[in-house]
């Protein structure tokens, strides 16, 4: 198994942890710069996005993989980090037998189109609303 996490930054994210603990055998790459909606260098992010890019092209090119975890890859493409058509040729070009699986909000049509099968997790309730603070283990 391949994990790749495009937005996470250098402080360690529960996924990381829960990969490092119960998943060992699993290939766990992340960003490592963090993300933001307003950036201070986008020429920065989309080098991190494309680094990153490179590692998840190759996983998605290793029959060795049975299931590639591409976490908030979609806001890579809602924010044009990384070129579309470039991704979804990737995907369409994986092995026979690998499943991928991205996560994150958006993504376009195009992605939609190709997927096996699109879920939508929404909020209808959430504990910051009521003051209460990201608690490690649960949040991060």
């Amino acid at each position: 198994m391949g994990i790749v996490q495009f937005i996470k930054g250098q402080q360690l994210s529960g996924e990381e942890l829960f990969a490092r603990a119960n998943l060992p055998e699993s290939d766990f790459y992340q960003m490592g710069t963090g993300f933001t909606w307003d950036t201070q260098d986008r020429q920065s992010d989309i080098h991190a996005a494309e680094r990153t890019w490179k590692e998840a092209q190759r996983m998605l090119t290793d029959p060795n993989y049975d299931l590639v975890i591409l976490d908030e890859l979609t806001y890579m493409l809602s924010f044009n980090y990384l070129d579309e058509d470039g991704v979804l040729d990737a995907i369409r070009q994986r092995p026979d037998q690998q499943s991928v699986v991205i996560t994150g909000r958006g993504g376009g049509s195009a992605l939609q189109e190709l997927a096996d099968t699109v879920s939508e997790v929404k909020e209808v309730k959430h504990a910051f609303r009521a003051g209460i603070k990201a608690r490690k283990g649960v949040d991060f």
